[in-house]
């Protein structure tokens, strides 16, 4: 799958968005503006003026709707998701050649809140991988205690975790010294 470099950040951010949910043993990473203020900044999200309760919690719903998205059975459902959440972000699509970037297309419109910024940016991004017909790249983490959200990028569409180096290095070790036990106690029983 080809992407440009702007829908591939509004994915990354679509991504760590919906991994600041909670999951399991790892508590929601934003619950206050200021954690939201460190969502934005690490993510560069362009335009972002100060920050209130309201936008924090304007983003979690964004940030659920997007989970949902992700959840979807199907492309219609995923279709009709992502429509509701562009249109209600008020999609005004303008190009812009800011901070050293060629020309590339925001969707949001000027002066939009953060949570519309993202609803349409990240929403546009996603329409653009389910128009693709590749909405089974919208993927949770394989790994049984790990439900992060990513988007397979790969060529063959193979990957499984939500990082190679963490979640799956994990597993084939885990099943490295299962089948080094268990070949063990063969061993010992012959």
């Amino acid at each position: 799958m080809q992407i440009n470099h702007d829908t591939r950040c509004a994915l990354d951010q679509a991504v760590e968005l919906l991994n600041t949910m909670a999951d399991g043993d790892t508590p929601d990473s934003l619950v206050t503006v200021a954690d939201l203020r460190t969502y934005v900044e690490r993510n560069d999200v362009s335009g972002v003026g100060s920050l209130t309760e309201d936008d924090l919690r304007a983003v979690r719903e964004v940030r659920e709707r997007f989970a949902q998205v992700f959840a979807a059975q199907d492309s219609r459902t995923a279709a009709g998701l992502i429509n509701a959440l562009v249109a209600e972000a008020g999609t005004t699509p303008q190009l812009t050649d800011h901070d050293g970037y060629d020309w590339h297309v925001h969707y949001f419109a000027p002066g939009a809140s953060v949570a519309q910024h993202l609803a349409a940016d990240c929403g546009m991004a996603l329409a653009f991988v389910l128009v693709s017909g590749e909405r089974d790249r919208l993927r949770r983490c394989e790994a049984p205690d790990c439900r992060r959200a990513f988007v397979d990028l790969s060529r063959n569409r193979s990957r499984r975790y939500c990082d190679s180096r963490t979640c799956g290095n994990r597993l084939h070790v885990a099943a490295y010294r299962a089948r080094q036990r268990e070949s063990a106690e063969t061993a010992s029983q012959g």
